[in-house]
């Protein structure tokens, strides 16, 4: 698979991550879940950034 698809994807499913994360935040009382919806964001945009810098 293209490496730009592939960053493609891991960037709209960190967009949609950190929209839950906030919305999450405003609702839910239990901010366990803020931090587990929160981390997986995080962690699909670390994954963007090293396909980015290792695929020059």
């Amino acid at each position: 698979m293209n490496p730009d698809k592939i960053r493609g994807i891991l960037n709209i499913l960190f967009l949609v991550l950190a929209l839950a994360s906030i919305i999450v935040y405003f609702t839910v009382s239990d901010f366990k879940i803020f931090m587990y919806i929160c981390g997986a964001a995080i962690f699909t945009k670390v994954m963007e950034f090293f396909i980015r810098f290792t695929n020059r």
